[in-house]
């Protein structure tokens, strides 16, 4: 990519005010990899340095600022956060009993690259989907279920029936005991989304919700499977960062979504929101690859990802229901999969 976008950015950024890391990543809208190398070049380069704690523009690096730039300010809405969508107090009670329930949850594993986002984002989804008229009296498939959205769901009572798709056991054994504790009744399959949808689900739900895996073929899978499982007129949600996700990645799925006769209503750019250290796994090894010492991430939520609603206005043809090879792992975006950085 054409790096002085992100250049100007991180100058900006840090013309306002200094910022750690974390609070440059926060503000970031570039690929991390990208973001790693620019940052790295303006240290070697003299234009930004480092006191331990937090970045800051050399003398050099202040004439690089455009001054009158920074005498306009625009910002996200403080309200929403750029979700677009605001609780009511319905949903303030649905977000405290889905925070109380989660806090069992099982942790993420490396094996299946899960990080789920915060509860915060999770009932957000539910909200904006109630707000386009997509939650009341409809039947959820979730393809993959780390972020437990199924109980998001069942906590606002409107949805006829959950079914959640996801290859880990451990889900399953959680949202038993949740159904039991709380009367839910979220279904719960095995399944590994390599295979072709199971025909029972094809074709039979108003709503598909799903955060991929961000390699292309893993994104394509889960997308696809997705779409094969709705209704005419049915809808999905699904999330895809710019962090680890390349424009070419963007353009390939926005292009396989049309051409199944899908149309893209909405992009919510950094709608949800992702912890990155977990009791069990961390995500923040990368900073290895930086040229000056990185402290210890002291809570900023930095990474996110958009969020795409999508229409069917025709179904596809069920031969794109096969079976497909996924790679999990794609070691030129991937920056955060902490395998990586073991022997750094």
């Amino acid at each position: 990519m054409n790096t002085k976008k992100l250049e100007t950015q991180i100058v900006h950024n840090l013309a306002k005010s200094r910022k750690s890391i974390w609070e440059l990543l926060a503000l970031d809208h570039f690929p991390l990899k990208d973001f790693i190398e620019v940052v790295n070049r303006l240290y070697k380069e003299g234009i930004i340095d480092s006191d331990g704690e937090s970045l800051f523009l050399t003398e050099k690096g202040k004439k690089k600022v455009d001054s009158e730039y920074l005498e306009f300010e625009s910002r996200l809405c403080e309200k929403c956060c750029g979700k677009r969508v605001v609780f009511g107090e319905r949903f303030n009670e649905i977000l405290e009993k889905f925070r109380e329930i989660v806090k069992r949850r099982p942790l993420p594993t490396l094996d299946y690259f899960q990080g789920y986002m915060r509860e915060y984002d999770t009932v957000a989804r539910v909200a904006l989907m109630h707000y386009y008229g997509d939650l009341c009296r409809k039947d959820f498939i979730l393809i993959g279920d780390d972020d437990l959205l199924s109980i998001a769901l069942s906590l606002s009572g409107f949805p006829s029936r959950i079914v959640v798709l996801d290859i880990d056991g451990r889900i399953s054994e959680f949202l038993k005991e949740v159904n039991r504790q709380y009367g839910f009744n979220i279904e719960f399959h095995k399944y590994d989304v390599s295979d072709p949808l199971p025909e029972e689900f094809v074709g039979k739900f108003d709503v598909f919700s799903s955060e991929p895996l961000e390699t292309l073929s893993g994104l394509k899978a889960f997308v696809l499977r997705g779409i094969v499982s709705l209704k005419d007129n049915g809808v999905g949600y699904f999330g895809l960062t710019t962090l680890e996700a390349s424009p070419e990645k963007w353009l390939s799925i926005e292009k396989m979504v049309t051409e199944k006769g899908c149309m893209i209503t909405d992009i919510i750019r950094d709608f949800s929101f992702y912890p990155t250290t977990y009791d069990s796994v961390s995500y923040e090894t990368f900073v290895a690859k930086f040229e000056f010492p990185v402290k210890k991430n002291p809570g900023v939520d930095w990474y996110r990802s958009s969020l795409f609603r999508i229409e069917v206005l025709k179904r596809p043809s069920p031969d794109i229901n096969e079976k497909v090879k996924i790679e999990a792992i794609d070691p030129e975006d991937d920056v955060t999969y902490p395998n990586f950085y073991r022997k750094i």
